[in-house]
């Protein structure tokens, strides 16, 4: 069982990385990744909101959804788990790392419609997860979010004030960026 929770780690982390294989949770990562302090508080908060909402919303739809025949009402109640969870990671960081708070802007808030979040709590109900096993994919794909947002946040900050041709300065060249990193991160798919 350890094994198997561990591959599922490491699969969700790197070979099917959300950012840089599903291409979910885009926004954040392009436009937090402007500093690595930044982009690792970012990642924090994700790594909170998508273990726990990974648990919450599992058991939410093992032990009532199900029973209930509420499976329609799915989406919406892991979108107001989220939502939920996502208000106690701004409070937690208003009070307590306010730069954070601030430098984070209204990129956390919108940690509630990123895609990542809700797509694998989706995800852990489509493939029948048991309870462990969704906690630990919902670890593992926040970890690699937050492996991606910071490689990116790091590459920007040396890449800054580097000289590029006009039509790659801004954002072409972050984008350029995503993509070199993409292929990288495909590479681990021999690994699988």
């Amino acid at each position: 069982m350890a094994g198997k929770l561990f591959l599922v780690l490491i699969t969700t982390a790197l070979i099917n990385n959300v950012v840089l294989s599903q291409f979910l949770g885009i926004c954040p990562f392009l436009g937090v990744s402007k500093s690595t302090k930044t982009a690792a508080g970012m990642g924090g908060a994700v790594v909170f909101v998508i273990t726990l909402s990974s648990l919450v919303s599992s058991v939410l739809y093992k032990y009532i959804i199900v029973k209930l025949n509420l499976e329609y009402l799915k989406t919406i109640i892991f979108i107001v788990v989220i939502a939920f969870l996502v208000q106690l990671v701004e409070i937690f960081l208003k009070k307590v790392v306010p730069s954070l708070y601030k430098s984070l802007g209204v990129y956390l808030p919108l940690i509630t419609t990123n895609c990542a979040v809700l797509g694998t709590a989706l995800t852990n109900v489509q493939q029948s997860n048991d309870v462990i096993t969704s906690v630990v994919t919902g670890f593992g794909t926040a970890v690699g979010f937050t492996i991606a947002i910071v490689i990116m946040a790091s590459v920007r900050e040396k890449t800054e004030n580097n000289d590029f041709l006009g039509c790659f300065k801004g954002t072409p060249a972050v984008l350029m960026t995503a993509c070199l990193m993409s292929i990288a991160f495909y590479g681990f798919n021999a690994f699988a």
